[in-house]
């Protein structure tokens, strides 16, 4: 089978590959390009753990293919920090120690950034609905909900 060249933006960068047409982005992120953080839970698109943007829609990078990243804009956990400094979320995550096996981590990051760009001010209500499609078995839910509304409000207090 030929591979297909890929040209497409992640975490900033043009970036071009060239996959299988049967490969997931989830896939080409971690297999042709290295980039380890966004990770395998199913595959099928019911844990979360793969979350990524995609053009600016949470989407699974399991559900997707390579192929259809071509001239669009991925956003992996790996762009959530700038330089040296955490993304007040990982700050606050790691504060409220909202995290464990670090397996679900990533989507939930990922996640829940694509939330507060989208609803700077989320009831905790809203935020249970947003991670309904990531799943974690360490932590329950309460330090997560916990550091993403402390994150809200801070970010909020500094605009």
């Amino acid at each position: 089978m030929s591979k297909i060249h890929v040209t497409t933006t992640v975490n900033g960068d043009e970036v071009e590959f060239l996959c299988d047409p049967r490969e997931t982005v989830l896939d080409v992120l971690r297999d042709r390009l290295g980039m380890t953080g966004t990770k395998e839970g199913c595959g099928t698109g019911d844990c979360g753990a793969c979350s990524i943007t995609l053009d600016g829609r949470l989407v699974c990078s399991c559900l997707v293919l390579g192929v259809e990243a071509e001239g669009r804009e991925i956003a992996t956990v790996e762009g959530i920090a700038t330089g040296e400094d955490l993304h007040p979320l990982q700050q606050k995550f790691i504060e409220y120690a909202a995290l464990q096996c670090g397996i679900c981590t990533p989507g939930i990051l990922v996640a829940t950034k694509a939330l507060l760009e989208k609803n700077p001010d989320p009831t905790e209500t809203e935020v249970r609905y947003w991670l309904a499609g990531n799943l974690c078995r360490c932590t329950g839910y309460d330090k997560i909900i916990r550091a993403v509304m402390d994150t809200a409000a801070d970010m909020r207090e500094a605009s």
